[in-house]
Parts: structure tokens; C-alpha cells; sequence
């Protein structure tokens, strides 16, 4: 309860901004950001939309993978339009298809850019029980299935720019407060909301989408630094789970 009333009432938390705080103060202190690069999924509106035109303020160049290619064109246009010296690639990517999630990286590979922060945004809330290309509940893929994915093809490359740059990484995995609604075994929950369209419920998939997020996150953490730490002796890239409500 009481940590429920600190996010209502925007309490900052450790790193000193709360649930008030705009993009733009959070990035007030690195208001040239001209030699990094952001991966934003979900950057078409929302959350993504606005971390996407700060960004763009500070110097950043950024990639904005979508599934709706012309909103993301639009997207790319109010922010050229407010900053005209914004440097903005717009990719394909459907997160719930692993194959369009392979296709996505073997391109942004091939643009041989540095990759500086991955920011994991993009959710789907599905009323309507639905399976992905893959045969997985749309919400789970989507939400989680497509970002490890991403996530784990990218690790890379990211680890290859914090060294070069002698800069931290950045992955942020955008969950929900909702995820703490799930409970019971998540690797049969998964497979229930797969098979069973009668066991499907909404925001119970939802909440287990977003609380395989948050686990993703404890576990990449622990593994990156591990790996790190015994090839190149320095932390390099920084993991950070962020919170966000939707209205259901």
C-alpha cells in the first residue's frame, strides 16, 4: 500500500525522479546525447512516442522499429518536424513473430551503427484470445517472447559499443505494476493461455506477460554482469526494469 501511495503521489525513487517526472527531466543532465544510438520499440505513440522526440532533443539518433510502418513514418516526421537535424531510421519489426524479430536485427546490423541503449517499450493487451505466427498467446509473445528475442540478438552488439565508446550501455524493459496480479506456475500458465481459449483471460495474460519482463530483467542483469566482468573487467551495460500502468 504505502509503496502504491509514493507512485501516486510521484515520490522519487533512488534514481531521484518519480512517477511525475517528464522525459525531459530525467534527461537533463546529458543534454548531448549526439554519439548515441536508441533501439525504441513501441515509439509510435505513448511512453515510446515521447522517450523517442526527448531523444531526439538531445542529440540522439534513434531507430524505430514498428509493425504499422506508416505511423512510424509519421512518428519520424513530428519529430523532424520539431528538431530537423534528427537522424531517424524507421524499420519493420512485428515483435510477436520471432522470424520478423531476426529480420529486424540482421537489417539494423547491416546499417553498421553503434548501439548505445535498447529500450524494450512496446506492449500489446489483447481482449481477444489470439496465437502468434509461432503458435504462443499473442500477449506473451508480443510482450515478452519478441523483446528476449531482441534483446538477446542485440546483446552483442551493445557489449561491442560500451567497449569501444568506454560508455555504459542501457537496456530498459518497460513491465507494469500489474505484473504483481499473476500468481501460480508461469511456465504452465504459458502454455494453458496457449491451448486453452477457455482458460484465456485477458488481464491475467497481461499480468503474466509483464511479469515474465521483470524476471527477464533480474536474470539478464545477473548474466551480463557475470559475462562482463570476466572479459572486459568493467560493467558495461546497465539493465533497468521501468514501470508503467495501463488503463484496462
Amino acid at each position: 500500500m504505502l509503496e502504491t501511495v509514493k507512485y501516486l503521489i510521484g515520490s522519487p525513487g533512488p534514481s531521484g525522479h518519480g512517477s511525475k517526472s517528464t522525459a525531459e527531466q530525467v534527461t537533463e543532465n546529458c543534454p548531448n546525447l549526439r554519439s548515441f544510438t536508441a533501439i525504441i520499440t513501441g515509439a509510435t505513440s505513448g511512453i515510446g512516442a515521447e522517450t523517442a522526440r526527448v531523444l531526439a532533443k538531445r542529440g540522439a539518433r534513434l531507430v524505430l522499429p514498428a509493425r504499422n510502418l506508416k505511423a512510424a513514418v509519421e512518428a519520424k516526421a513530428r519529430i523532424v518536424s520539431e528538431f530537423p537535424d534528427s537522424e531517424i531510421f524507421v524499420l519493420a519489426l512485428d515483435l510477436s513473430s520471432l522470424n520478423s524479430v531476426r529480420s529486424f536485427v540482421a537489417e539494423f546490423i547491416s546499417l553498421n551503427l553503434p548501439l548505445n541503449l535498447l529500450i524494450n517499450n512496446a506492449g500489446k493487451f489483447s481482449y481477444e484470445h489470439a496465437i502468434s505466427d509461432d503458435g504462443i498467446e499473442m500477449t506473451f509473445a508480443t510482450n515478452y517472447l519478441g523483446h528476449f528475442l531482441l534483446t538477446k540478438q542485440l546483446v552483442k552488439k551493445m557489449i561491442e559499443t560500451a567497449k569501444t565508446a568506454g560508455v555504459q550501455g542501457r537496456i530498459v524493459n518497460v513491465s507494469s505494476g500489474i505484473h504483481s496480479w499473476f500468481s501460480g506456475d508461469v511456465i504452465r500458465s504459458v502454455g494453458e493461455i496457449t491451448r486453452n481459449k477457455s482458460w484465456y483471460d485477458a488481464t491475467r495474460a497481461y499480468a503474466l506477460s509483464k511479469l515474465a519482463n521483470v524476471l527477464h530483467t533480474k536474470e539478464l542483469a545477473h548474466r551480463l554482469k557475470v559475462i562482463i566482468l570476466i572479459h572486459f573487467q568493467t560493467r558495461s551495460i546497465v539493465v533497468i526494469v521501468f514501470y508503467s500502468e495501463i488503463n484496462i
